[in-house]
């Protein structure tokens, strides 16, 4: 039997995936959530096998809820199921701990197949997000590892990704904003990328 909770903001899709579960052999719904809020005491206190996630919710997402809960139940799995699927977003997601990632147009037998592979170790993806994860990861290869940036490249780029501003970084790194910028232009132009979030993006496939 595995048991699952589920945590999502549309009560009608939240109704849906519930009684579509319980409507099949070897599944037992332990909580629904609304908000994800509400998820972080629930999960804690009664921890399922499969949590199912949504990601865009009032409030608390539901990346911030699995990286805030997964160490208080690490045998919990981390099923998304979302209508996002921005890179960002789902590097996010997987980074935060999710171990499987759907869009919402899966059919009922998707999402039973998703939660069963994950419960055998599995990593399920839609098509469609398989094949952007498989993409980032060859393009990361094809055009470089980051081993062609310099030492001070390098440096600018890990600043960047810990959320810090142009200002703040030459601050930090004893430069001047414009010696930023023009480490920025060279990094785009090495990692063939158009701005930050796809250089942050690739720089955590490093």
């Amino acid at each position: 039997m595995i048991s699952i909770s589920i945590v999502e903001d549309n009560p009608d899709f939240r109704r849906v995936v519930a009684g579509f579960l319980q409507s099949q052999n070897g599944f037992i719904i332990k909580g629904l959530y609304a908000f994800a809020e509400d998820a972080l005491e629930g999960l804690v206190k009664d921890a399922p096998d499969i949590a199912v996630i949504d990601i865009q919710m009032p409030g608390m997402s539901g990346i911030d809820l699995i990286a805030k809960v997964k160490h208080h139940i690490p045998h919990t799995q981390y099923l998304i199921c979302t209508a996002h699927h921005d890179n960002e977003t789902v590097f996010k997601a997987l980074q935060a701990g999710a171990s499987g990632y759907i869009l919402k147009d899966a059919d009922g037998d998707l999402i039973i197949k998703s939660i069963i592979e994950l419960h055998n170790g599995g990593a399920p993806m839609s098509p469609y997000i398989a094949r952007k994860v498989i993409s980032q990861f060859q393009n990361a290869k094809k055009i470089g590892s980051g081993d062609e940036l310099t030492e001070r490249e390098r440096e600018v780029l890990h600043q960047l990704a810990q959320g810090l501003m142009y200002k703040e970084i030459a601050d930090a790194m004893t430069i001047s904003t414009l010696t930023v910028k023009n480490h920025l232009k060279h990094i785009y132009s090495k990692l063939h990328v158009q701005n930050k979030v796809e250089a942050i993006n690739k720089y955590r496939l490093f």
